[in-house]
């Protein structure tokens, strides 16, 4: 079966998975950010087929997430370092990690993202860059933007609809 392409779609959110939706990539990016680059090391930490990883790596690399640089000549080896698309994709990793922790890790937390100075737990959380404001959905919701399509206008404003009405999920709801 043929996988369905996100491309061109004019959500950013289809287009983000279209590039990390799969989720070696993020194991791998998530290696990345480990300080994991050689190919040999990303196999063997995460026990993935050769075929399956050079495929993974390529697409990363192509998406602009990785950058391939040459460390050895004889033989030609490769390591894959993060660009700064890739760098960009931490909160999201760390945003991850903490919801898992919050919803899947029955047995406890095995990693978490810790003040460096004090060694305490720390948790992320979204604010608005301009502002400082913490993110809620009291007082933020999701509007079309210029280059949307009328299919993702007419999606955005139905769930604007909804969460007026009192049909969406409340602000009581979410963390």
């Amino acid at each position: 079966m043929q996988r369905t392409n996100f491309e061109s779609m004019h959500c950013p959110i289809a287009r983000s998975l279209e590039r990390v939706g799969e989720w070696w990539s993020i194991l791998i990016l998530r290696d990345a950010f480990q300080g994991i680059s050689r190919f040999d090391d990303f196999q063997k930490g995460l026990n993935i087929a050769p075929n399956m990883l050079t495929r993974r790596l390529r697409a990363l690399v192509e998406d602009g997430l990785l950058e391939r640089r040459r460390y050895s000549d004889k033989p030609a080896r490769y390591e894959y370092v993060l660009t700064s698309c890739g760098r960009d994709f931490r909160p999201v990793l760390l945003t991850l990690m903490t919801w898992g922790n919050r919803h899947f890790a029955q047995e406890g937390i095995s990693m978490f993202l810790a003040d460096e100075r004090t060694g305490q737990q720390v948790e992320p959380v979204l604010v608005d860059a301009r502002t400082g404001e913490l993110i809620d959905r009291e007082h933020h919701t999701l509007r079309a933007g210029p280059a949307a399509d009328e299919r993702l206008r007419s999606r955005v404003e139905f769930s604007r609809q909804q969460r007026l009405q009192g049909r969406a999920p409340t602000p009581s709801s979410s963390p």
